[in-house]
């Protein structure tokens, strides 16, 4: 749209949306017709020039606070100019490079306050204040253009970790320990002296890196990060990277130059990253630039006019509204481009409305449509229409978007909301063997009003993540009694009933090494020593890790164990038994036949299989791929108790 100075006029400020009794904006349907904008925002910089940018619908007036240094208090304060309804815009003809800024809002009703910038893309430590810079000067060397598209979204393996948790422990071996930098560390070793972080990570055979908020978040002290932990759930500049992580939080550059040198390291190394977002709240809106430049927009109010609290920390915000909408488009598209993020994950995505959702996988498909989209499809109490929400009973509205299959997950180890308690398939629960089959299947048969699948590409399979016990935690609640070797078994099961399902398979960091958190339920806020990753403890577990590193392999190998289609599962996958704790299906097409076998009870299963030369895969809790033994000429394979046994031979 075409940018003219507006002069406000007594009829103007007449009909200002500003309600000063509530000291919020009256947002009406036709809002967004009125003060929406396409334009631009945050800041465009040139050497020669900035343009300052920013929609303020709220205020009568926008002045622009030019530091004198980044940290000190002398400031020059300028008037912006309203180039459009709500819409505030300042040129500076000077090179602004790493120069702080902030707005200062005025409000109708005389009050005052002062914000950095909604858009900003650097900040002070601690994220106070906004900082211009020349982001070709933040590029590592070498930086290069995007990786090449990936294959196809079911030939992933997602690996969920922490940026600090990662590299923690003193056992990981990494000097920059909790940092970007320390995630693409070569060469660093465990005390006993094998590989961690990166080239662990390698050697383990993953797709993707999924981190967990890694954009600048509140809680965590980024001058003394060990002073207290958080996850980073709590968001604080959704365009800036967390300071905490970079080994100079004062240095507006740095974080953005280390998170590049990061994304860098692990595309050189051939695994793509994909970052955790958290649009649908924010940790203090009272405090936060959504709140300051618009109050009573961003976010979900009731009808009283207190906020929408769906997310269960107090707010929701409103991706409805045009210029949330926007706003969601443009980072994800920011992030995309500048760091060459390959995929997000979207935390509470239910929060979200489907239309923002699809504008999300539209956006990101213009940059490269293999980017993967994936959250949590939660249907959450939040005020806005259930069939406009993104949940998974919405999926068939969303192609593309990949929703965490609770579903399965609690049918294979059981609910893990109220202390833990409740069992799943691999801890007795009866009943599950049907429900896991179907949702092994991919969206095939998915009943439809439990989640609207439509295709293996809308199905996280997985059996834990970041919240709630880790699996071996749960485990140790539900079958107390049981020794070392028959939790780990019930463990590798668990692991492998999500890791050989059609769809996309997620694994929690550690969980290959039976990861424990003490049992812990909710660590988001819990010390180090809770969540750090224990390298010790993958080293005393390399019969477990091998184990998942060699299925990791048998997936990779077999396209039958990653179909992209529902029509090919119903082709080439048929589930031959599901009941008393025994799962069996086989998979076929014109060269390879396989059987794979899940017995979920104590002791060995005997099954009919049809008389071949097969080659035996996985059986035992052992992968043997290069050197399989053989199943000669009979028509009955025994099945370990808890254990998985897959058999393939060429027709």
């Amino acid at each position: 749209m075409e940018m003219k100075n507006i002069v406000f006029t007594d009829q103007m400020m007449k009909n200002h949306p500003y309600d000063e009794k509530t000291g919020l904006l009256n947002v009406t349907p036709e809002f967004d017709l009125t003060y929406a904008t396409d334009e631009k925002l945050g800041f465009i910089f040139s050497p020669d020039m900035t343009i300052f940018r920013v929609w303020a619908p709220a205020a009568s007036k926008i002045e622009l606070i030019l530091f004198h240094t980044l940290y000190g208090d002398g400031a020059e304060h300028i008037a912006m100019n309203q180039v459009a309804p709500g819409t505030y815009e300042i040129d500076i003809n000077r090179n602004l490079d790493n120069v702080a800024y902030n707005f200062g809002v005025y409000y109708p009703d005389g009050k005052y306050t002062e914000t950095v910038d909604p858009y900003a893309i650097a900040t002070t430590s601690n994220g106070e204040r906004s900082v211009v810079v020349d982001l070709l000067t933040t590029n590592p060397e070498n930086w290069s253009e995007r990786m090449p598209p990936f294959t196809a979204t079911t030939d992933a393996v997602i690996y969920e970790a922490s940026v600090r948790d990662f590299t923690m422990s003193e056992s990981s071996g990494a000097k920059n320990r909790g940092k970007f930098l320390g995630v693409v560390e070569k060469g660093t070793k465990s005390p006993n002296g094998l590989p961690t972080g990166l080239d662990y990570l390698k050697e383990l055979g993953i797709t993707h890196l999924q981190l967990m908020p890694m954009y600048d978040f509140q809680t965590v002290n980024e001058e003394n990060p060990e002073e207290k932990y958080n996850w980073g759930y709590d968001p604080q500049n959704y365009n800036v990277p967390e300071g905490s992580y970079a080994t100079d939080p004062r240095d507006p550059k740095t974080r953005i130059r280390e998170m590049k040198q990061m994304v860098q390291g692990l595309h050189n190394a051939g695994i793509r990253v994909i970052m955790d977002v958290v649009y649908n709240h924010v940790y203090d809106p009272d405090t936060h630039p959504f709140e300051r430049v618009a109050p009573g927009y961003y976010f979900r109010r009731n009808e009283d006019g207190s906020m929408s609290n769906g997310t269960g920390v107090g707010n929701d915000t409103a991706s409805e509204h045009a210029m949330m909408k926007k706003y969601i488009l443009d980072s994800v598209k920011y992030w995309a481009q500048e760091y060459h993020i390959d995929g997000f994950r979207f935390d509470l995505m239910g929060i979200h409305d489907v239309d923002t959702m699809n504008a999300v996988r539209d956006t990101l498909d213009e940059i490269d449509p293999s980017i993967i989209v994936l959250g949590e499809g939660w249907n959450l109490n939040t005020n806005l229409p259930e069939n406009k929400r993104a949940s998974s009973i919405n999926a068939r509205q969303m192609p593309g978007i990949a929703h965490f299959n609770d579903a399965m997950r609690t049918a294979i180890k059981g609910a893990d909301m109220g202390g833990g308690f409740d069992p799943g398939f691999i801890s007795g629960k009866p009943f599950m063997e049907q429900w896991i089959a179907i949702n092994q299947q991919g969206g095939l048969y998915y009943p439809q009003d439990i989640a609207g699948y439509q295709q293996p590409d809308q199905i996280v399979q997985y059996v834990e993540a970041h919240d709630n016990h880790t699996l071996f935690d749960k485990l140790a609640i539900n079958m107390a009694h049981d020794d070392e070797r028959t939790r780990t078994r019930r463990h590798l099961l668990a692991s492998t009933l999500a890791m050989l399902a059609q769809g996309i398979p997620f694994i929690h960091s550690g969980q290959e090494f039976l990861r424990t958190k003490q049992g812990e339920e909710n660590t988001y806020n819990l010390p180090d020593e809770i969540n750090m990753i224990d390298w010790e403890r993958r080293d005393a577990k390399q019969k477990e890790v091998t184990y998942m590193k060699e299925l990791i392999r048998l997936r990779k190998s077999e396209p039958l164990f990653r179909m992209q289609d529902t029509l090919d599962i119903a082709k080439h996958m048929e589930v031959l038994q599901a009941d008393y704790y025994q799962i069996v299906w086989q998979l076929e097409n014109e060269t390879d036949f396989y059987y794979i076998i899940f017995n979920g009870n104590g002791d060995p299963r005997y099954f009919s299989i049809e008389e071949g030369n097969f080659e035996l895969l996985v059986h035992d809790c052992t992968v043997t791929l290069d050197n399989p033994r053989m199943w000669f000429d009979t028509d009955e394979i025994k099945v370990e108790g808890f254990s998985t046994t897959v058999l393939h031979k060429k027709k």
